[in-house]
């Protein structure tokens, strides 16, 4: 064993002080997710007047009673489009997690049609998009509970050509053998006709379900035909005459348990190989105090050590290569049993620790060994002396390993996230199966001061070369005006709205959230499917 020893001193002002700012940045993500559900359920009256159930409640009784749900994205598009960032907060007009059903571990999507009538804003979009990737990369069958007016209009221009990809993604999925089964419990037009069209199964709520490529009014204005909705897209036309339906659910509860009685009928896990279980010990330290572990400024250093003392099974890691390279953190451990490369930063990544990292990502592949990065770089180390050492081909070897390792990637924003350092320590555009943040970490090209010195450099070197004094006044609004809008740029709760993670979670959950991730990609991973060529269509 390599139990790590801990030296964080919990008495310490540093660590309350840490404490204190982690918590409060938490309580302003909570917050705001609060307010996306109490926009939608403050509807909850009217779905009830209407003989409906509130989409909220819907999820609640489609998941398994007592099992875990982890909401995905759930600030998609804050302060974007029609989201106003305060108060106005819209969730990307779906609610989205992996959840249980009929103990089958499921990619739930339900419109949150209590919130703008569940219409689809392009970030919106991209979070359901995201979904589906998740959901065919680990092999989870899709359950959607559909009542959407559809993309918002007014947005068209960003939504139409990207937002074909959610059709596409729907095709692939059932070619890959995953199934996807809908309820309609309210509308679904134009666009979004073709979602219950694209499922495998498709149930639709009697009296309440509408999906139509066109409405009563655009009918009339295309053709003259005068019709009702019932008559154009109504459940019992689909069930009973065109066969866009498999089943008619009488209210939305119908519906849930029919969708609940396909699920268990399908016999998902009957053909999953025979899983060990799984023994593990708690970490020696507790993972509460993480909060008051990490410093929310990334310029403050911290040993990452600290923090895998508090996530690995028995604080137990066995550190590789811990003298080369030791601002890059690397070596193998458990989390609830699973066993785990992983890799943190005590620094900039230097030569030998790209080189070290870069090696260490291979042996995690020839011993099919998942990675969790524990992200938090200021990016490669720079100066004459770097250069002259190879930095450059150096860290073309970490990229090149983060990017063709086979082995699932986990990648946690737990600090700073700049300049190519986040394509090394796998960010959103390598690909991790899942990618977390904290809601203190920073992500941009690089520091908003040194882009800004930077510029300044640049202004003052052009105003010499043309022979004239440069304007400082000029020049110091331009600097405090880049590091403002570096600062807002590089914000957990702005790049979350931009879907560039799968959701800021609280630090001390991180291990819970690893132990789910990592069940996730191992079951996917031993997961055998049947595909076909083209999915299953309606005949």
């Amino acid at each position: 064993m390599a139990v790590l020893k801990s030296n964080l001193n919990t008495a310490s002002e540093a660590f309350r002080k840490n404490r204190a700012d982690m918590l409060a940045m938490l309580e302003r993500v909570r917050g705001l997710e609060q307010k996306v559900r109490d926009t939608s359920n403050a509807k909850a009256d009217v779905f009830k007047s209407r003989g409906q159930i509130p989409p909220r409640e819907r999820i609640d009784r489609l998941l398994d009673k007592g099992s875990p749900f982890l909401e995905l994205q759930t600030l998609a598009g804050l302060g974007f489009h029609d989201d106003d960032g305060e108060n106005d907060i819209m969730g990307g007009g779906a609610i989205i997690g992996i959840g249980y059903v009929q103990g089958v571990r499921c990619m739930v999507n339900a419109s949150d049609s209590g919130i703008k009538g569940g219409t689809i804003t392009p970030l919106g979009s991209k979070k359901s998009l995201r979904a589906q990737d998740i959901a065919l990369e680990n092999k989870l069958p899709r359950i959607s509970l559909v009542e959407s007016g559809g993309a918002n209009l007014k947005y068209q221009a960003e939504l139409f050509v990207e937002g074909g990809k959610g059709f596409y993604n729907q095709a692939k999925l059932s070619a890959a053998g995953i199934p996807q089964i809908t309820v309609v419990h309210g509308s679904s037009t134009a666009g979004g006709a073709y979602i219950p069209g694209m499922s495998d199964y498709t149930i639709m709520v009697k009296d309440r379900a509408k999906v139509f490529l066109a409405g009563p009014p655009l009918l009339f204005a295309a053709t003259g035909e005068v019709a009702t909705d019932e008559d154009l897209g109504g459940a019992e036309m689909h069930t009973l005459v065109s066969g866009v339906s498999e089943y008619m659910a009488i209210d939305d509860a119908d519906g849930i348990r029919l969708a609940r009685e396909i699920m268990g009928k399908l016999r998902w896990n009957d053909r999953l190989p025979a899983a060990t279980p799984k023994t593990f010990r708690e970490p020696l330290y507790d993972p509460d105090e993480i909060c008051g572990l990490v410093p929310v400024d990334y310029r403050r250093p911290y040993d990452v050590r600290e923090l895998i003392a508090r996530l690995v099974d028995g604080s137990d890691f066995v550190d590789f290569k811990a003298e080369y390279g030791p601002g890059t953190v690397v070596g193998f451990a458990e989390i609830m049993g699973q066993a785990v490369g992983l890799i943190g930063n005590n620094g900039p990544i230097d030569n030998g620790g790209a080189t070290k990292a870069a090696q260490f990502m291979q042996l995690c592949d020839q011993s099919d060994t998942p990675i969790v990065f524990l992200h938090n770089t200021t990016g490669f180390i720079v100066g004459t002396e770097s250069e002259r050492g190879g930095m450059v081909k150096h860290g073309s070897k970490m990229i090149q390993a983060t990017s063709n390792v086979r082995v699932p990637k986990i990648t946690m924003m737990i600090g700073a996230s700049f300049g190519a350092g986040n394509y090394a320590m796998c960010g959103r555009a390598y690909e991790p199966r899942f990618i977390f943040g904290w809601p203190n970490y920073k992500m941009s090209v690089m520091g908003g001061e040194q882009a800004a010195t930077v510029l300044k450099i640049v202004a003052e070197q052009g105003a010499k070369r043309k022979g004239v004094e440069p304007d400082h006044d000029r020049i110091r609004k331009m600097f405090d005006g880049i590091v403002s809008q570096f600062e807002r740029e590089g914000e957990a709760l702005y790049n979350t709205a931009l879907v560039y993670d799968d959701g800021l979670i609280d630090p001390r959950d991180t291990r819970k959230v690893l132990g789910l991730c990592l069940d996730i990609c191992r079951e996917a991973d031993t997961r055998p499917l049947k595909p076909n060529s083209f999915g299953v269509g309606r005949m």
